[in-house]
């Protein structure tokens, strides 16, 4: 027994991470770069103003490099040659498109219509957010919770192709049809599919490609040893240092937005803490049902509680104009679910040291 102790302890050392103060204090560093943010774009709007023309379409080029960054790490971490794994568990697949494509989409229609039904500019907004599942950030999250990177990247894949085909169609059954069977009016949308694809390529594209070329090209050139113990160690922090980043410029670039309509930013916060709640709650739920382990249920939980902001944001910059009432929804959707995630993560931690005491591994991809 303790040679098994021992045996334990040099296995949890191994597995702790080298930004582990960042990572203890992330909610703290979050609200930080938050409020800085805040302060570059109350300080120096001029200069932000500026920053801000750094786009190609609806693509903010330093916002995409952020992002990128950030989850080049947990895909560089995956086992690829374990993906199919994730199709011996059916019933889990089921579960996580359920979540993602039937609760997720109905849930968000339901408080938006609760919250705004008389505001259709706002109705929309918060609809075309929870049609836009998470292909992004959800990575890192699931990272952080100690998730199952193979299950995270099967998920975030398996959403990506639902998203191109199905989010023109669920846009329009949402936002077109369901409305007037309760007495609203319809909005005649239609959302290029091209703009999905595009939006999919950039965002889980590239850095997936990146990912999944690292380990066989690294263990080639070094060795499978190097790989693991050098390489993934030196890319870890980025992941974090990406992610707060990308917090800085989303909330500098969205200052003036912030401090023009604060009670409106307020409002929409309201509905969006209760759908992330609802939805990892649900979801982390129904996988204990099933039997799901810690980290595949992380990762099916996280997956479902995520949103594609990007994606929002794009459409509804294609559909209704940079200044309008469903862009800003669309920008505020972020606001909420970067801090809303972050204390979901600490949730999950508690929940896993709850129900399997004394667990303190992250998921290598198993």
């Amino acid at each position: 027994m303790a040679l098994d102790v021992s045996k334990h302890s040099r296995l949890m050392n191994q597995a702790q991470p080298k930004l582990s103060l960042l990572n203890r204090g992330l909610c703290l560093w979050i609200f930080l770069a938050m409020a800085l943010g805040l302060l570059l774009g109350l300080l120096f709007p001029g200069a932000v103003a500026s920053f801000q023309t750094l786009s190609i379409g609806s693509t903010n080029i330093p916002l995409a490099l952020g992002l990128i960054i950030m989850m080049y790490p947990p895909l560089a971490k995956v086992r690829y040659q374990a993906l199919p794994a994730i199709m011996n568990r059916p019933r889990l697949l089921l579960l996580s498109l359920l979540l993602n494509w039937v609760i997720g989409p109905v849930l968000m229609f339901g408080l938006a219509w609760i919250f705004f039904k008389n505001e259709p500019a706002y109705f929309s907004g918060l609809v075309l957010i929870g049609l836009a599942r998470c292909i992004a950030m959800v990575l890192v999250w699931n990272d952080l919770a100690g998730g199952s990177s193979s299950w995270g990247a099967g998920l975030v894949a398996l959403n990506s192709l639902f998203q191109v085909f199905a989010y023109s169609l669920y846009a329009w059954v949402f936002l077109t049809l369901i409305p007037p069977m309760l007495g609203a009016d319809s909005m005649q949308l239609k959302v290029p599919v091209s703009l999905v694809a595009q939006n999919v390529a950039i965002y889980l594209g590239i850095p997936f490609a990146l990912g999944a070329l690292s380990r066989p090209l690294w263990s080639r050139i070094k060795s499978p040893a190097w790989f693991e113990q050098k390489y993934l160690p030196f890319v870890a922090p980025f992941t974090l240092v990406a992610l707060l980043f990308t917090v800085v410029w989303m909330f500098s670039l969205k200052s003036e937005v912030i401090f023009d309509l604060p009670i409106d930013v307020l409002r929409l916060a309201l509905p969006l803490m209760l759908y992330f709640s609802l939805m990892f709650g649900i979801s982390y739920s129904m996988g204990r049902w099933l039997k799901a382990d810690y980290p595949e249920n992380a990762a099916i939980a996280f997956t479902a509680a995520g949103n594609n902001f990007e994606l929002a944001i794009a459409v509804s910059i294609a559909l209704f104009g940079l200044n309008s009432p469903q862009a800003f929804v669309g920008v505020v959707g972020p606001l909420v679910e970067v801090p809303a995630l972050i204390l979901l993560v600490r949730l999950a931690k508690y929940l896993r040291s709850r129900h399997q005491p004394g667990s303190t591994l992250q998921s290598q991809g198993t």
